[in-house]
């Protein structure tokens, strides 16, 4: 009996979670996503928010393996690379597509619909075209965005993209700084 016991300790030990105030804030993120995903299923609720707090301890991870210098740049890039398909993959299994951008947004903070919003209200007159590639290039944004190690990288990610965007819409005629202006005074 006392031999079972043992191994039910060690078990337990085994299975004890390393960081519980750090699982809670993730626990506790990933339940905010989850809340705006309409899962009636509250098993199912608890398997997306696992997942979604998965990615993050594993982004944590990896980031930080990366900061120790225990993985070189293209090591961590990698790693990004195949966990992000696996994460996603994951949440395509599962949820519509509607869902997962909603994840997606959730994971970056809804900065593509909300930059996208400012840029429709910046530029009324944008051509289909110029609305579909701004669209994508903040879309683009968010994929790098959601495997960043902080707030401040995720936002780095979407203001390079910003530049871009302002630079592609630019060549295509449109006076950014006007259109800033214009659009304060409304």
């Amino acid at each position: 009996m006392g031999l079972s016991l043992s191994a039910a300790t060690v078990a337990l030990a085994q299975d004890a979670d390393p960081d519980p105030a750090y699982t809670k804030v993730i626990n506790e993120r990933a339940d905010k996503i989850v809340a705006t995903l309409g899962i009636e299923d509250s098993a199912e609720s608890l398997r997306v928010r696992d997942v979604i707090a998965g990615q993050y301890r594993a982004l944590g991870k990896i980031h930080d393996a990366q900061d120790a210098g225990d993985l070189t740049e293209a090591q961590e890039s990698a790693e990004l690379f195949a966990l992000h398909r696996r994460f996603v993959a994951q949440l395509e299994a599962s949820l519509t597509p509607e869902q997962v951008e909603k994840v997606k947004d959730g994971l970056t903070y809804g900065v593509v619909p909300l930059t996208y919003r400012v840029y429709m209200e910046m530029l009324p007159d944008l051509s289909p075209e110029l609305k579909r590639e701004i669209k994508a290039q903040l879309i683009e944004a968010r994929e790098y965005a959601m495997d960043a190690g902080s707030s401040d990288a995720k936002h780095a990610w979407f203001g390079k993209y910003k530049g871009r965007i302002n630079n592609i819409v630019s060549k295509a005629g449109h006076d950014m700084k006007k259109a800033e202006q214009e659009m304060k005074k409304r």
